[in-house]
């Protein structure tokens, strides 16, 4: 069971077409991601996955255009219903706010589960199966 910690309540009511933020770098977009999304879609809520537009390295082995596709292909009956908008910011280093904002500041966490899944071993065993398939193919 997910738990949710609202850490800044709004002043303002929730509006029908406005979206949960969620940014990240989805490298990639994992079980996870999707589990924490489906917190908010499950309850009639909509999406926004923003997308850091982050260096390519270890990391972060897919551009950022790579994962926008990646999510947008895994959502794109969502995103034509108008439920899940995917976009690209800049690499951002903190989330600022000031008072009054207008909105809430969520925190969800996962059970164990879900928590246990990790994109960096996701990516290393992704680098294996690369490896493996790269050495089949010079046979």
């Amino acid at each position: 069971m997910w738990q949710k910690k609202t850490h800044i309540h709004s002043s303002l009511e929730k509006k029908e077409k406005q979206y949960d933020l969620f940014i990240g770098r989805f490298q990639p977009l994992h079980f996870g991601h999707q589990q924490m999304f489906q917190q908010v879609l499950d309850k009639g809520g909509n999406v926004c996955i923003a997308i850091r537009d982050s260096e390519v390295n270890e990391k972060n082995p897919f551009t950022t255009t790579q994962v926008y596709a990646n999510i947008s292909d895994h959502y794109k009956d969502l995103i034509e219903e108008g439920r899940v908008k995917v976009i690209k910011i800049p690499d951002i280093c903190s989330v600022s706010f000031g008072r009054g904002v207008g909105y809430d500041i969520v925190e969800y966490m996962p059970p164990t589960e879900i928590a246990e899944i990790s994109a960096t071993k996701i990516r290393e065993q992704m680098k294996l199966n690369n490896n493996e398939k790269d050495s089949q193919d010079t046979v």
